[in-house]
């Protein structure tokens, strides 16, 4: 097996177990539909487009793998990953510890919405993906890499981050929590602190991209913002 592959397997399995840790341990059961029909939707979405990757594009899927703080290569980026990342855990955390103690719940056809909206965003990204295989989940310029003006990019500069926004709506909905969705007001200025400083690197490094920025507006949602 291609030492990739197996690095793949290892990251697909730690984000699995992190993940059951993050919802089951707040929640303080098992006894939580809400709570593996999430984990389900998340791993069976997140799978596929790895395997998407595995298979016919894994360049990308290299690029996807370095991820994270220590990942990154500008101070201010690896500032904004861990707010990202902690932004990210909250949106576990807090919703299992409302559907524990009963703060907010929600219908069970907005939990299945949720899920709706996680796989969904999952939609979006790997149309994303498979536009751009440049991808990476760090800020970083590849030796042939050129702007991408089509597909969803031609729509919003940073589709990624619009695809992240439907799982961050969907996710504390998911977990049975109205009040989770204000996790928003924490994780989203860190997303757009990070899509304008990436801005910043690709209109310095990346010829053509401050001509891409002139052409397409919208940097996260047509017209709004």
């Amino acid at each position: 097996m291609k030492d990739l592959h197996a690095r793949t397997i290892r990251a697909g399995v730690r984000g699995f177990v992190v993940l059951a840790i993050l919802i089951f341990l707040p929640a303080g059961t098992l006894r939580y539909w809400q709570g593996w029909a999430f984990l389900a939707t998340f791993t069976v979405c997140s799978t596929a487009l790895t395997v998407y990757m595995a298979l016919y594009d894994e360049k990308l899927l290299e690029r996807r793998l370095r991820a994270g703080p220590a990942a990154e290569t500008e101070t201010s980026q690896k500032i904004i990953m861990a707010l990202v990342m902690l932004g990210f855990a909250t949106f576990l955390v807090f919703p299992t510890l409302d559907h524990r103690f009963g703060w907010s719940p929600v219908p069970l056809y907005v939990s299945i919405i949720g899920d709706g909206l996680i796989a969904l965003g999952y939609l979006f990204i790997f149309f994303v993906l498979r536009e751009n295989s440049y991808a990476a989940s760090t800020i970083q310029i590849a030796d042939d890499q050129k702007v991408i003006s089509t597909g969803p990019y031609a729509l919003v500069r940073h589709p990624m981050y619009a695809g992240a926004l439907l799982l961050l709506l969907g996710m504390p909905l998911a977990l049975d929590s109205w009040y989770g969705l204000l996790g928003i007001l924490v994780i989203v200025p860190a997303l757009i602190w990070r899509l304008k400083d990436e801005e910043r690197f690709l209109t310095r490094n990346l010829p053509g991209y401050a001509e891409y920025t002139s052409n397409v507006r919208w940097r996260l949602i047509p017209r709004l913002f």
